[in-house]
C-alpha cells in the first residue's frame, strides 16, 4: 500500500515537475548550500510527499539539489529516493551514474588507498566496457572475479564484495546480507550503486566524490526513464534511431571548428574527457617510457574540478606527481614552463602540463610564440640523454574557436590535446558533454585516451550527441555575438567604474581570434587593514550580484555557467569553480559571462544603480 501511494506521488511528481528540472546543465547558487548538497533538496520534496503536494508551484520552489548536474540534480536525487524507499535505505545509499563501470572503478579506487580486498561477483556477463587487464596494470586495482547466478550464491569473505548484475529493469536489487555493494546496470542508461550495511557508509562520500570528478551523474533524460518504467511497470530505455548521423555531424563539426584532421572524441562532460586524458597518457608512459616519474603540471589556481582530479590520479599511482604552475597575475605563463621543464628534464621524468588559454578566472593569454619555444626546446637530463618531450593538455573552453593545432597553426609540432567543456559553448548549456582533439603528433596518444574513455564508459550520450549536432554548427557566430555584448558592458564599467580592475582580454589579442565573453571584475575597496580590504570587497562582490539578479531575474542568473543561448551569469570562482582550490590560490573576485542574447541596456542600468549606491 505504501509503495504504490509512493509510485502514484511520484508519477504525479513527473507529470508536473519544472522544465528546468529536465533542461538545465546549471542551476541557481543563490538557493544552493553545497554542504547540503542534496539531503537539503531531499528534506524539502520529502516534506511535500508527506502532504500528498505535488504541484508545479510547489515543485518549483525546492532548493537547488546540485549547482550543476554532472554532479547530481533534481531527477537523479529523485530516482535515488524512490529506490532508497523502496529497500528501506537512506537515500545517500543509493547513487546513480552516467557510466557502466565507475561505480565499481569508485569502490576499488577506496580499497586500494585503504589497502582492502575486493571480490567482483557478476551475473551472466559483465559490462563490455570492463577490462580487468588495463584496470590492474594501469589503474592499479586489485581485485578477484567470479561469475555466479544470484545474488544468494555469495559467500562471506573478509574485505568488500561487489554484485554486477545487467538489466532492463535497474531499480530492482535483491538484497542479500553478504554482499557490501550492487550495481544494476543497464546498456544505455547507465547504472545503479547500493552500499549496504552500515559498515559500508563510509564509502559513499568517496564514492560520490568520484561521481564528482571523473564522471557524470544519470543524466535527467536517462533518469526520467527510469523513473517513469518504475511508474508504468515497463522495460527502461531511450531508442533514438539517428545517433549514428549525429554522433558523425558533431565529429565533422570539431574538425571544422578546430582545423583539424584527426578523430576526435566526445565525453560525457569535461571531466570525463579530462580524465581519459589523465589515464591515457598515464597508460602510454607506463607503456612507452618504464620506470621514469610522471609529472603532472597544473596551475594551482585552475578551475577547481581540474586541479582536484590530477591530484587525486596523482594519489593513486606511485610514481605519478603533482607540480604547481604558476600562470596569472604576477606569474608569466611561459617563464613557469620553460622553468619546470627544465627541472623535469634534469630529473629524466615524464612532463604533462594541463594549461587553460585563455586562463581562468584572470582572462590572460600568454605570448604564443614563446609559448611554442618553450615547449618545442629541446633538453637534456642530468645525464646528458635527450630528455622527453613534453605533452600540452589544452583547456580551450573559454576559446574552442581558437586554432592551436593544425597544420601550421602555434602548437602543430608540439604533442598536444586539446579539450573543452561541452556545457559551455559546444552546446550552449543544453547538455554537458565535452570533446578532445589531438594535433598530428599526438594521434597516438589519442589512441590511448580512447581506451579509457571507453573502459570508463564516459562517452557522450545518444542524447547529448543529438544536442551537440544542433548547437556546434552556430558556435563560433554565438562566440561572436557574445563577446561583441562582452566587449561594450566592459567598456561601460571601465567609464562609469574606472577605480575597478578589469580582467578582459586586449583588443589585440581580439583581432587575433581570443574572444571570450566572460570577464572577472576586481571590485574597488577600502579600509585601513588588507583584512579590512577583503572582507568590504566580498561584501561588495555579493551586494553587486544580488543587485543583478534581484532586478534581472528572467536574465541575470548567479550560476556557474559559460556559452549560454541567453542571459547573464555572474559567480565567484573562489566559492564556486575553485571549491577544492587552496584557500591561499583562491580568487575572491566577481566572474561575469555573457551571451549573445540578452537585454546588455537592461543591464548596463542596474550596473549604474549599483555605481550609485556605493
Amino acid at each position: 500500500m505504501e509503495e504504490n501511494k509512493m509510485l502514484n506521488y511520484i508519477k504525479s511528481v513527473l507529470v508536473n515537475m519544472p522544465k528546468g528540472w529536465l533542461n538545465l546543465t546549471t542551476h541557481r547558487l543563490d538557493i544552493y548550500n553545497e554542504r547540503l548538497a542534496k539531503t537539503q533538496f531531499l528534506e524539502k520534496f520529502e516534506i511535500l510527499f508527506n502532504n500528498n503536494n505535488s504541484e508545479s508551484s510547489s515543485l518549483e520552489e525546492l532548493p537547488t539539489a546540485y549547482d550543476y548536474i554532472r554532479l547530481g540534480h533534481p531527477l537523479s536525487c529523485l530516482l535515488e529516493w524512490v529506490i532508497a524507499k523502496l529497500n528501506n535505505l537512506k537515500s545517500n545509499n543509493i547513487i546513480s551514474f552516467g557510466s557502466k563501470t565507475i561505480p565499481i572503478l569508485a569502490i576499488l579506487r577506496n580499497n586500494l588507498l585503504e589497502n582492502k580486498n575486493t571480490q567482483i561477483r557478476y551475473v551472466g556477463e559483465l559490462p563490455d566496457c570492463f577490462d580487468a587487464d588495463i584496470l590492474r596494470s594501469i589503474y592499479g586495482y586489485k581485485f578477484d572475479l567470479k561469475q555466479v547466478d544470484k545474488a544468494e550464491d555469495v559467500t562471506s569473505f573478509i574485505g568488500s564484495i561487489v554484485f554486477i548484475q545487467q538489466q532492463d529493469v535497474l531499480c530492482n536489487f535483491d538484497v542479500v546480507p553478504n554482499v557490501d555493494f550492487y550495481v544494476n546496470v543497464h546498456s544505455h542508461l547507465g547504472s545503479i550503486l547500493l552500499i549496504n550495511g552500515e559498515q559500508n557508509e563510509t564509502y559513499i562520500s568517496e564514492i560520490q566524490h568520484v561521481r564528482r570528478r571523473e564522471t557524470i551523474a544519470m543524466t535527467p533524460a536517462n533518469s526520467l526513464a527510469v523513473l517513469k518504467s518504475l511508474v508504468e511497470k515497463s522495460t527502461s530505455g531511450i531508442n533514438r534511431n539517428d545517433v549514428i548521423i549525429d554522433k558523425t555531424l558533431v565529429l565533422e563539426s570539431i574538425n571544422e571548428i578546430t582545423a583539424t584532421s584527426t578523430k576526435p572524441l566526445v565525453a560525457s562532460s569535461g571531466l570525463s574527457i579530462q580524465y581519459a586524458i589523465m589515464m591515457g597518457l598515464i597508460h602510454d608512459a607506463l607503456e612507452n617510457h618504464k620506470g621514469k616519474d610522471i609529472k603532472i603540471v597544473v596551475p594551482p589556481n585552475c578551475y577547481g574540478g581540474t586541479n582536484d582530479q590530477a591530484r587525486r590520479v596523482a594519489a593513486c599511482i606511485d610514481n605519478v606527481e603533482i607540480l604547481d604552475l604558476p600562470v596569472d597575475g604576477d606569474d608569466d605563463m611561459v617563464y613557469s614552463i620553460d622553468v619546470i621543464l627544465d627541472k623535469i628534464a634534469s630529473e629524466d621524468a615524464i612532463p604533462y602540463i594541463i594549461a587553460e588559454i585563455p586562463t581562468n578566472p584572470r582572462v590572460e593569454v600568454p605570448d604564443l610564440m614563446k609559448l611554442q619555444d618553450a615547449l618545442s626546446k629541446k633538453r637534456k637530463t642530468k645525464d646528458g640523454e635527450i630528455a622527453v618531450d613534453p605533452v600540452f593538455i589544452l583547456d580551450q573552453t573559454f576559446c574552442p574557436n581558437v586554432h592551436f593545432l593544425g597544420k601550421g597553426k602555434i602548437l602543430s609540432k608540439v604533442r598536444t590535446v586539446s579539450f573543452a567543456s561541452g556545457s559551455k559553448f559546444p552546446s550552449g548549456g543544453q547538455c554537458t558533454a565535452g570533446y578532445c582533439i589531438g594535433n598530428i603528433t599526438a594521434e597516438l596518444l589519442m589512441e590511448k585516451i580512447e581506451i579509457h574513455l571507453k573502459l570508463c564508459d564516459n562517452e557522450a550520450t545518444d542524447l547529448q550527441l543529438e544536442i551537440l549536432a544542433k548547437q556546434l554548427p552556430s558556435m563560433k557566430q554565438r562566440i561572436v555575438d557574445a563577446y561583441k555584448n562582452t566587449r561594450e558592458f566592459v567598456n561601460f564599467i571601465n567609464d562609469t567604474l574606472p577605480e575597478a580592475k578589469i580582467n578582459f582580454v586586449s583588443e589585440e589579442l581580439a583581432k587575433k581570434g581570443f574572444t571570450p565573453s566572460v570577464f572577472s571584475l576586481d571590485l574597488p575597496t577600502k579600509g585601513n587593514t588588507d583584512e579590512e580590504k577583503e572582507s568590504y570587497k566580498r561584501k561588495l562582490n555579493h551586494k553587486l550580484i544580488n543587485l543583478m539578479i534581484t532586478e534581472i531575474p528572467e536574465q541575470s542568473k548567479y550560476c556557474v555557467s559559460y556559452g549560454q543561448l541567453k542571459g547573464c551569469y555572474w559567480t565567484i570562482p573562489a566559492t564556486s569553480t575553485q571549491g577544492t582550490t587552496k584557500e591561499g590560490d583562491k580568487d575572491y573576485i566577481a566572474r561575469v559571462s555573457l551571451s549573445p542574447n540578452m537585454d546588455l541596456a537592461l543591464h548596463k542600468k542596474v550596473f549604474l544603480d549599483f555605481v550609485e549606491s556605493i
